[in-house]
């Protein structure tokens, strides 16, 4: 197993001290990177991107070749999951992601079955142990899936959704069923997580896109239950290295306490969160990450600095921080502005941990 020669993120999840901050992007391989668009055009389509291991072992590395990040992150899709439990994924143009096969009563759930992520997510697994040796300590590999609530979400909506009226009927008329769908997808996103961690990722994270869309009690009863038994069920440590797990619920600021007592080492913050309040409020016990709003990235560089030095005086001193976007970086975003980020944050960042 090759030695991180830039352990940064690790350090830093771990809220251990670093040197620099780190910076990572959600979305880092992506549409606003032209070789990223010449990669998915020679693939002929987004699923097939994703399938072949060469290919997204290739769009992995882009960025890095790049921009100076201190990590990588897996190029896969929140939907390997449900794909591979037989809900049949396929992409409509302009339109997003769709199943043929939609999860809507007792029987369907019934009838899904809990994928072996050597098997029917086999070349995800592939593509981790491909990317882990083309790394080759350079940076870690971040692997990743979505959470049991948000995957239910496209499962049950058969695709994106604007109110989510078909899982919230579900939750509020059965909530029986919507916790045995559940279930079965936790047990799922478990397998899923601890075989990346097997086959090379050195982090993990859980996204939760869209666990904010509901009230507090069922955020807690319908989401964070079960990202909490997938935490309590990873291997937190391989290979004689700690694995750190990071959380991230879009829109779920007002739960920051909740989601720490669930064991994560980090949670994700987006722009809607003061960086400095949350860290007063759960920065003894977890590490955070974020939480620029992506959109920034539109402005000029001397204004994306600006809001670099605002978001990590809003932190303060100390470990414990990964600066990153709020969320995925826009498609349309000009490269060089991502770079005129991540030379800020590291440029700026020393005076923060001397």
């Amino acid at each position: 197993m090759s030695e991180l020669k830039n352990d940064r993120l690790i350090r830093a999840l771990l809220r251990q001290p670093v040197d620099v901050t780190p910076v990572w992007m959600m979305r880092q391989a992506g549409r606003y990177l032209p070789e990223y668009r010449a990669t998915r055009e020679k693939a002929g389509n987004f699923l097939t991107l994703c399938k072949t291991p060469e290919l997204a072992c290739e769009v992995t590395l882009q960025p890095l070749e790049r921009f100076p990040l201190d990590a990588a992150i897996l190029f896969s899709d929140i939907l390997t999951v449900p794909d591979a439990m037989g809900l049949g994924l396929y992409f409509e143009e302009g339109e997003g992601p769709r199943f043929s096969h939609p999860v809507r009563d007792q029987a369907a759930v019934e009838a899904l079955g809990v994928p072996d992520p050597e098997q029917e997510l086999g070349y995800v697994m592939d593509a981790v142990r491909l990317i882990h040796r083309e790394l080759d300590g350079r940076v870690p590999l971040i692997g990743f899936t979505g959470s049991p609530w948000t995957l239910a979400t496209y499962m049950v909506e058969g695709g994106t959704s604007k109110d989510f009226a078909r899982i919230k009927g579900m939750m509020y008329d059965r909530p029986d069923l919507m916790h045995q769908l559940l279930g079965k997808t936790a047990d799922a996103v478990a397998l899923y997580l601890n075989a990346q961690i097997r086959a090379g990722a050195q982090a993990v994270m859980i996204f939760d896109t869209w666990g904010g869309a509901l009230s507090p009690g069922c955020y807690r009863e319908f989401s964070l239950a079960y990202m909490a038994q997938i935490v309590r069920g990873l291997e937190r440590n391989h290979n004689g290295r700690t694995i750190p797990v990071i959380l991230f619920t879009k829109n779920g600021g007002q739960w920051l306490e909740a989601m720490a007592e669930t064991g994560p080492d980090a949670l994700g913050l987006d722009w809607t969160t003061d960086l400095g309040d949350a860290r007063r409020r759960v920065g003894q016990h977890v590490a955070l990450q974020g939480n620029m709003d992506p959109a920034v990235l539109y402005a000029a560089p001397a204004r994306i600095e600006a809001e670099v030095e605002r978001i990590l005086a809003d932190y303060g001193t100390g470990s414990g921080h990964v600066f990153n976007l709020g969320h995925g970086i826009h498609p349309a975003i000009d490269p060089e502005h991502a770079a005129a980020m991540i030379e800020a944050v590291h440029r700026l960042s020393p005076a923060y941990h001397s």
